[in-house]
This record gives structure tokens, sequence and C-alpha cells, in this order.
């Protein structure tokens, strides 16, 4: 009889924790049809919301495509004409700084480009290219006359003669790429 007893008094004891516990998990759920708009029990008054895509066109493309960052802008002040790279190599103010790439053209005087990480690529359309400075990279250029293309390996921290000055005939070459790696 006493473990009878011992028995009813614990659950007796137990019974209001658990409806406790039950009403709290059925608020909760209410609450939560009620913020969502899905009820359609007693309680819920909020209709249920209509969904409506966000845009109307399906997202951008995620490749890269390499577009030099702001280059109309780039072409208009400073009539260059900068395609394509990987990042790496970017054009900078030769006053900024030094270690830079330097181009030498005819109607630009000095264009500098800044070489970060372990090398990089860049295009290009920078007409009358005849002398280029090195840095500490391994540079490679292609430049264009006519439909000739010609590739010129740039000294390291030292000068390169390259375009027409080079050129037994002395024509005007374009630079239309860089390749430079650590």
């Amino acid at each position: 009889m006493k473990t009878h007893t011992a028995r009813t008094a614990q659950a007796k004891r137990t019974r209001p924790l658990a409806r406790a516990l039950g009403a709290a998990a059925v608020a909760g759920a209410l609450a939560w049809l009620a913020t969502t708009g899905t009820g359609t029990g007693a309680g819920v008054t909020s209709p249920p919301q209509a969904v409506a895509p966000v845009a109307d066109e399906a997202p951008g493309s995620v490749v890269e495509d390499h577009g030099y960052p702001h280059a109309d802008k780039i072409l208009t002040e400073k009539n260059i004409v900068l395609k394509r790279g990987d990042g790496h190599i970017t054009l900078a103010d030769c006053a900024g700084g030094t270690g830079f790439l330097e181009v030498w053209a005819r109607d630009k005087s000095k264009i500098c480009f800044k070489i970060t990480g372990n090398g990089g690529w860049l295009t290009m359309e920078i007409p009358s290219v005849h002398l280029i400075k090195g840095n500490s990279y391994a540079t490679q250029v292609d430049m264009t006359v006519g439909t000739e293309e010609k590739s010129f390996d740039i000294a390291k921290n030292a000068w390169t003669s390259v375009g027409e000055t080079v050129d037994p005939e002395g024509r005007q070459h374009a630079l239309v790429e860089i390749r430079s790696t650590k």
C-alpha cells in the first residue's frame, strides 16, 4: 500500500508541470502559425500572404569576365584602352610609389602599372609604345604593328627598347598585352 501511495503522490506533483509544458508548446505553435500566416485554426486572424517574385529577371552571371573596372572612365580621362585582366596588373599613378612597370608611349609619355601577387596579365591598346622599364617581375609584352604581332621580354629593373626603336622600318607598335610572373 505504501508503494501505491508514493506513486500517486509523485504523479500528482508532475501533472502540473506536464500541463504547463504542454500549454507552452501549444502557445508556441499558435504563435508560429500566426506569424507565418499559414494557420487556419482558431485565433489566427491573418490571411495567407501571396508570394511575389523579388526581381523580374534571373540573377546575373557569377562567372568573372575579367573586364577592367572603370575602363570607360580611364579611356575618357587618360585616352588609354584597358580591356581585360586578372586583377594583378593595374594602372597606377607614377608619382604614387616605386617598383612599377613603366611604359613610354610617344603621345602619352609615361604610363605606370602595378603588379601584385605572383604575377598576372592585362590586355590593352596603347599606341606608339617605344620603351618599357621592368620591375622585379619577369615580364613579357605583346605588341602589334599592322597585322604582325611581336613579343618582347622586358629586362628586370632595367630599360628595354621595344616597338619602333627596334623595328628596322621604324614602324609604330601598339602595346596589346602584358604578362608578368614572380
